[in-house]
């Protein structure tokens, strides 16, 4: 009878395998010049595992010490942390051995809204309207305010993040992202609501919050001399940009000489253009100085499009090694766009022109015809909800509220990237409704790349050997056959425009 094989004889490789099956194998992430990059790794907050994959990883470590050095990486590749007392201590421990610590590639920091003034008065506040919002607990609240000014003061933040940088030895990414849970969202609703003057003197904010992880998580960074490339801010604040426009920290400028990724989406609305031109001069000095840049994205609300020149934020700038390139929201000349994407048209792989409305007097067609006529290195541009300008204003005058998805035509997308806009104000995106994130597993879809019955090699045909293939294509034969009338945008439009871009014919790839 042949010997019994046990689990603990099983090859690392074959374990390896069998916790795939719990959870997908961390340590796999989608590269940057790949469609679904924003919403895998930058824009979708960090989702917590399901209790019961969680429990059985966990599990799984306890069984031995090989089993136990195995299952590392599924919990300690992507760390996600809170800014509180309990958040910071669950890192303080994970940074404190290294064995787990250096496995660290993606770090997630989630801030709440600041206390800025009025802790002393939420009780009184919520007792008076205790017979409409009973439900919401004063302890709570009392207690996040004084854990804030807690670690704010001691600087207990500041030291926690100086020493889980350092010891992050393999970090690859950084991320932000505001954190609001059911009870804040609610006293936020209620603070809005109320006409009671106590409630004008109890401010969550947070611009300071942003603006405060921001700067620790900077210092942070510097002091640990890490080797980080990535930064994603999603739901950043156009003060963040502006508190340092009048002498920029060299802090800023040695990180952003790192970095080979940056997405920045700007949230707010208020002053939005006039913040957004003080700031120039920092874009600048940022872009200049990141001159590694492989992949850049810079948004701003759909509902509130930046009226403000492309270059005025770009400056000109021509990164030598960009693949993908994405702005949101923004109100463009044509010209401005053609501009921008002929400086890196030999390197640029993705382009993402989300919400961008064009101005009266130039036409979507002469975007997209220079694109494909002189983009050869494109495989996907993303068009999602691009109009005319006027038109876009027209929707807004004539409706009290339209949804960030209503623009344009049905919005039932097989490639949203990333939420349009990141929920109401103050939340952690909470719901998806892209399909674009399935992690890129093939680019046979249409939406994700060229499609692949369009350039499908012949069978007699070597790959070598370009052939025409127009016959066989749905796509337009020419500009003059994309519908664009200069007004509007149908849905089914601008998805039949992605494709016309990069489904060019291998012969006569410049018609």
């Amino acid at each position: 009878m042949p010997g019994r094989t046990s689990l603990q004889s099983l090859s690392n490789e074959l374990l390896k395998d069998v916790l795939d099956y719990i959870e997908s194998d961390p340590e796999q992430t989608v590269s940057i010049d790949r469609r679904a990059y924003l919403s895998v790794e930058s824009f979708r907050p960090p989702s917590p595992p399901e209790p019961s994959r969680a429990h059985d990883i966990g599990n799984f470590r306890l069984v031995c010490r090989q089993f136990a050095e195995i299952g590392i990486p599924y919990q300690f590749t992507r760390i996600a942390t809170r800014f509180s007392r309990q958040g910071l201590a669950r890192l303080d421990n994970i940074c404190s051995q290294s064995h787990l610590a250096k496995h660290t590639r993606k770090f997630s920091y989630l801030v709440p809204y600041f206390w800025i003034e009025g802790r002393e008065q939420i009780e009184q506040l919520l007792e008076s309207e205790r017979g409409h919002r009973g439900f919401l607990d004063t302890s709570c609240f009392q207690r996040k305010a004084e854990d804030q000014w807690e670690i704010i003061h001691t600087k207990e933040d500041a030291r926690v993040l100086k020493k889980a940088m350092a010891a992050f030895s393999s970090l690859q990414h950084v991320q932000i992202l505001r954190l609001q849970d059911e009870a804040d969202r609610m006293l936020l609703e209620f603070l809005q609501e109320s006409e009671m003057p106590r409630a004008a003197m109890v401010d969550l904010n947070w611009t300071p919050a942003c603006i405060h992880a921001t700067s620790t998580i900077a210092q942070a960074l510097l002091q640990a001399g890490s080797q980080f490339s990535r930064f994603s801010g999603p739901m950043m604040n156009s003060q963040s940009a502006l508190a340092i426009k009048d002498r920029i920290p060299q802090t800023v400028l040695v990180l952003a000489s790192k970095l080979t990724c940056l997405e920045l989406h700007f949230d707010d609305t208020e002053a939005l253009n006039e913040r957004m031109r003080a700031a120039s001069n920092v874009f600048k000095a940022v872009f200049l100085a990141a001159k590694n840049l492989q992949a850049v994205h810079v948004g701003f609300p759909s509902r509130s499009p930046l009226d403000l020149g492309l270059e005025e934020v770009f400056h000109s700038i021509q990164w030598e090694k960009l693949r993908a390139f994405g702005i949101q929201a923004w109100r463009l000349e044509a010209n401005e766009i053609i501009q921008l994407a002929r400086r890196h048209k030999t390197t640029l792989r993705g382009l993402r022109l989300r919400d961008v409305q064009l101005r009266e007097g130039s036409m979507w067609k002469d975007v997209l015809v220079m694109l494909r006529a002189e983009m050869e290195q494109l495989e996907w541009v993303s068009l999602r909800r691009v109009d005319y300008s006027k038109h876009f204003d027209e929707l807004w005058a004539n409706s009290m509220e339209v949804p960030d998805g209503s623009l344009g035509g049905s919005e039932s997308d097989e490639e949203d990237d990333f939420p349009a806009h990141f929920s109401a104000p103050g939340s952690v995106i909470n719901s998806e409704d892209d399909n674009d994130s399935e992690y890129e597993h093939s680019i046979a879809d249409t939406d994700h790349g060229p499609d692949a019955n369009e350039i499908a090699l012949s069978p007699n045909t070597t790959a070598s050997m370009p052939f025409c293939t127009c016959s066989r294509s749905s796509n337009p034969a020419s500009a003059d056959d994309l519908g664009d009338n200069g007004s509007f945008i149908f849905h089914q439009q601008r998805k039949l425009w992605e494709k016309w871009v990069v489904g060019r014919c291998p012969e006569h790839s410049c018609s």
